[in-house]
This record gives structure tokens, sequence and C-alpha cells, in this order.
């Protein structure tokens, strides 16, 4: 087959698209990099050698990139894998493994920067835009969650607490309220001694609850029922205190309320509250990428897999989009699985639905 060639002008022509479909029936892995392919009945798009079944050409569309075929609604194929491997991105998979084996020891950036062969800013940068934290953070993270698998089993906290390599009980008390949001104890006692107020309110996807403490928003649930959600927070917060709030409710509370509302209703895209959640390491960094999604697009566990420097750890995605106890403000609805159905929602399928679809029309007005 002859050299495809890129025409000046018409994206949806960017290739004689006879010679396209002529590389698509061939298989032909010498186009693989030129043009993309979709199909628009199943909602993926591949390489031109992908081995899947061929489809019928009046369901095919070409493509000159894969974010030209994900901005048509199309997902990767998992069989041909049409993005490829980014160089970054194995690098900087490699950098997370280090940083997780030397997570006790001080990392200075420009020495992470030099092993992964790139500038202290380009790392710096290009670091944060696929694990969705700096290098530092993502080290913090990581202690974090070795501490918190500490205080589960260790004998006391002052054990715990350097075992996860803090030189002092002080250092955790000070980040408690960024990380952990308890105090090592109160997270040891699952959230004994620490004050949960609740309301529930109508909204477009039915009766919500939102639960906070003095540090932010801990609990933003679905249910078909007042008394069904409050049975759902006392399972997630069983040791803490669940206080009704009090009327007239806080104004930082009805704001909070006010926000969720809007945003189910399309007209606050963008939600920006205080949180107050425990997570592990790896789920605070599957949490901080979904939310740097953004509003109206979707990705799929593959995909967030990938981007947080596991590609492997599909299946430990799904699981903590599953464990998500704040929806909308974590929004794991937007992650869906690579064939493009929508996947399991912990709130409902329905509801799923009806907040991408509703997201998707939002971003498609001008």
């Amino acid at each position: 087959m002859g050299t495809i060639t890129k025409p000046a002008a018409d994206n949806t022509t960017m290739f004689p698209a006879e010679q396209c479909w002529a590389a698509v029936q061939a298989r032909d892995r010498s186009c693989d990099g030129k043009f993309y392919y979709g199909v628009i009945t199943t909602g993926v798009y591949c390489r031109p050698s992908c081995a899947a079944r061929l489809p019928l050409r009046k369901n095919v569309r070409f493509y000159a990139t894969p974010a030209e075929a994900e901005r048509a609604g199309l997902r990767p194929c998992l069989r041909c894998h049409p993005i490829g491997a980014d160089p970054d991105a194995v690098r900087l998979s490699e950098i997370c493994r280090y940083i997780q084996s030397h997570a006790t020891e001080p990392l200075a950036l420009a020495d992470l920067a030099a092993r992964a062969g790139l500038s202290r800013f380009h790392f710096q940068r290009t670091f944060k835009a696929a694990v969705g934290t700096t290098p530092k953070q993502y080290q913090e993270a990581f202690r974090l969650g070795q501490l918190k698998n500490g205080l589960r089993g260790a004998g006391d906290v002052t054990e715990a607490v350097y075992q996860a390599g803090y030189g002092s009980s002080s250092r955790v008390y000070e980040r408690a309220d960024a990380r952990l949001g308890m105090t090592p104890n109160q997270y040891r006692r699952q959230g004994g001694g620490v004050t949960i107020a609740y309301a529930t309110a109508e909204s477009p996807a039915g009766p919500m609850m939102i639960g906070a403490t003095d540090r932010g928003v801990c609990f933003v649930q679905f249910a078909d029922s007042a008394e069904d959600l409050l049975a759902m927070l006392r399972k997630e917060y069983p040791k803490a205190r669940l206080e009704p709030m009090r009327e007239p409710a806080d104004p930082e509370f009805r704001r909070w309320i006010r926000a969720l509302t809007d945003h189910l209703n399309g007209e606050q895209p963008r939600l920006d509250l205080p949180l107050d959640i425990r997570a592990t390491a790896f789920q605070m960094r599957v949490w901080k990428y979904l939310q740097s999604i953004p509003y109206g697009e979707v990705k799929s566990y593959t995909e967030v897999a990938a981007a947080i420097g596991q590609p492997k750890a599909v299946r430990a995605v799904a699981n903590a989009c599953a464990n998500n106890r704040v929806a909308l403000l974590i929004p794991c609805h937007r992650v869906i699985r690579g064939t493009g159905e929508p996947g399991e929602y912990r709130w409902g399928l329905e509801r799923k639905r009806a907040f991408l679809e509703r997201e998707g029309a939002r971003r498609m007005r001008p």
C-alpha cells in the first residue's frame, strides 16, 4: 500500500478514506500511528492493524489522533491499545515505585527528576499531570497509607507513627487535618469522638444526604428514602457521633447543599468543596485523578489505572470507585468500561446514566 498523506484541510477526511479502509482490511501495521479508525456501533477506536473482527464499512470513521476519536465519544480498544506506551508514563511508573520503596527517606525533587531523565520543571509538571499530585504529596500520601495500616494493627499509636517513617508524632498531627481527616487516635477508633452533622435534601437524583465534620464534607450519597440514607451513614461511620443539622442550618452547610443541587441541575459544572475523608494512599491517588476529569468527559478504568502509574491495577481502581463515600465531589460516575458501557455504580446504574447524560448535554451547549 502507498504512503498515506494528510490533506491540508477537512479533518473529517484527514486521509483518503479509500486508502484508510484498505489499510484496515489488510491490518497494515505500517499505518499504525498514522490514523485511527472508530466503530460507531461499538463506541471504540482502534489501530489499523487491530486483530478484532472487521466492522462494516458504513459503521467506520477515521481520525488523525486518539484525541479526535475520543472527542467524538469513542473509547480506546482494549485489544489493540491504540494509545500505546507513553515513554513519560513508563518513567513515571518507575518513579512511583521508587518513591514507595523509599517513602520513609528524604527524597529531593532534583534527584527524582535525574532518575527520570527529565529536568526538574518538566518532571514536576509531568508527574502532577499524570498522577494528580506532586512527588512530595505522593510520598506523603503513601506514608500516611502505611500509617493507617499500622494504626489498625499496632500496639499503640507511637509505634505505628515511627514504623511509618515519621520522626515524631507531632508531624503526623500537623498533617491530620489535610490528609487523615482525623487524628491518628480517632482514625484507629473508626471515627470515635468525631461529630458528623447531616441533613437530607431532595435532588434531581432523589433523596440526597450530606454529612460533614468541622473540617469538611465526609458523606454525600443517594438512596430511596431518608431512613436508608441514615442507615448508610451509620454503616460508614459506626463509632462517630451523628447529629441532625440544627435549624437554621449553618450558612456554610447550606452553601454546600445548594452547590450540589445546582451541580445536579447542570448549573454549576465545577464543585470545589472541602473534604474530610479517610483513604488509603492508592485510593487517594485514584480519587485525586477522578477530580481532574473535566465535566462532561469520561475515562475507562484502564485509562485511570494507567494515568496513576499502575496500568495493571484496573480492578483496584474499580474498587476505589466503589468505596467512594462522597458522590459527585469525587466523580466516580465519570469512569466507565472500556467497551463504552457505563459499568457499575454504587448508587444505581440509572443515576449514573442520568449524571453522564446531563453532563454531556450541558457540555455540548454553546
